[in-house]
């Protein structure tokens, strides 16, 4: 599939204001593992294969075990996901699904409570979004895996 455009030459504005963001996200404090596993569950969500595969790239130069990328579709399953990052996971899915439907959200946002704090929750659901607009991006131009 060739990709559409190439949307950091199409608008360098847009594109230097969204590096912004994600450069935002790094100086949270946020552990860089729970970050790159909440991109990636969005990612997949969202089908979006070059994310998928940049951060898989990533969290394994940061040290994260393949057998918990392996799984990070299955992390309710997989035995290797600490409670606050089945609390990400979790949160980030509420997130990313939001055209699903409203169905209550109140058991997921108090296992979030009880692992994060009030920043924390906010950067976390910063960092949500801003994947989600990335891979808003990278499919809709079909920016391909490189």
């Amino acid at each position: 599939m060739k990709a559409r455009i190439n949307f950091f030459t199409a608008s360098p504005d847009t594109m230097k204001a969204m590096l912004g963001t994600s450069e935002v996200i790094e100086n949270t404090g946020l552990d860089h593992r729970l970050l790159e596993l909440i991109k990636m569950r969005a990612s997949q969500i969202n089908g979006c294969a070059f994310c998928v595969h940049m951060h898989a790239r990533d969290a394994r130069a940061a040290g994260v075990p393949n057998e918990v990328l392996d799984t990070v579709s299955g992390w309710r399953e997989a035995p290797w996901f600490s409670e606050r990052e089945r609390a990400a996971l979790a949160w980030t899915e509420r997130l990313t699904r939001l055209g699903e439907g409203h169905r209550d959200d109140e058991a997921e946002y108090d296992q979030l409570a009880a692992h994060f704090s009030e920043k924390e929750r906010t950067d976390l659901t910063y960092a949500i979004s801003v994947i989600n607009m990335w891979n808003r991006f990278n499919v809709g131009f079909r920016h391909e895996p490189e």
